[in-house]
């Protein structure tokens, strides 16, 4: 068996001699079938670095795109199932802020509104010795104006005009309180009341680019950082 095995090995390795110099379609057939699977293992090769891996690329991408897709596709769909519920949370979310925005007085309001802050006190019988209106301090989206006021009189007086305060139509805060006795047994006391309004459109704007300026600055540090 060894010797039919060797002869078959001699006849294989004699089919490759003398090739040099012939056709190739004249070769024995191993020879003829190594070349053909050599040229087929090239093309293969060839094709795919050049063509099929691009191929592979693509779909890889456009796979990852689906996914994406189906993704934004569910979360609209659960946008879409829920709008009703989503638009009543809006509306009562508006009419939120439209009950915010009406305790918030106007610039063309302040005056009016220090003045009942004034008759507030007085028609509580207390003495107003400070009355002194600070600077306007602004926020991003609305101002807020600091009051050092100093009432005196009795003590159940200062506490209604405390209440009253608070009942206000418009948002006015007491800060920084500080209680004192005063002669003939009054009281006084001494306070921040802070009230607020909201911006006008000239303010807003300024707010705006002001806003946009810190953004820039913040990007052009971080660039040349």
């Amino acid at each position: 068996m060894n010797i039919d095995l060797k002869q078959s090995f001699a006849d294989l390795s004699a089919q490759f001699e003398g090739l040099q110099g012939r056709h190739p379609g004249l070769w024995p057939l191993a020879p003829r079938l190594l070349c053909a699977a050599g040229v087929m293992v090239a093309v293969l090769g060839l094709g795919y670095f050049f063509y099929w891996s691009g191929q592979f690329e693509q779909q890889d991408s456009l796979a990852a795109e689906e996914t994406t897709l189906r993704d934004a596709y569910r979360l609209k769909m659960g946008q879409a199932i829920n709008l009703d519920a989503l638009e009543a949370q809006q509306q009562q979310v508006n009419r939120y802020v439209e009950r915010l925005e009406k305790q918030l007085p106007s610039k063309a309001d302040m005056d009016a509104l220090l003045s009942d802050i004034n008759q507030a006190g007085i028609g509580r019988g207390l003495q107003f010795e400070l009355f002194k209106p600070g600077s306007v301090v602004v926020k991003d989206y609305y101002a807020e104006l600091p009051i050092d006021i100093k009432v005196t009189g009795g003590y159940h007086e200062i506490g209604e005009f405390a209440a009253d305060m608070a009942k206000m139509s418009r948002i006015v805060t007491l800060n920084n309180l500080a209680l004192g006795t005063e002669k003939e047994g009054t009281l006084s006391l001494e306070a921040v009341a802070k009230t607020f309004r909201y911006l006008d459109q000239e303010e807003l704007d300024a707010q705006a680019k002001a806003r946009k300026a810190k953004k820039k600055g913040a990007a052009k540090k971080e660039g040349e950082a």
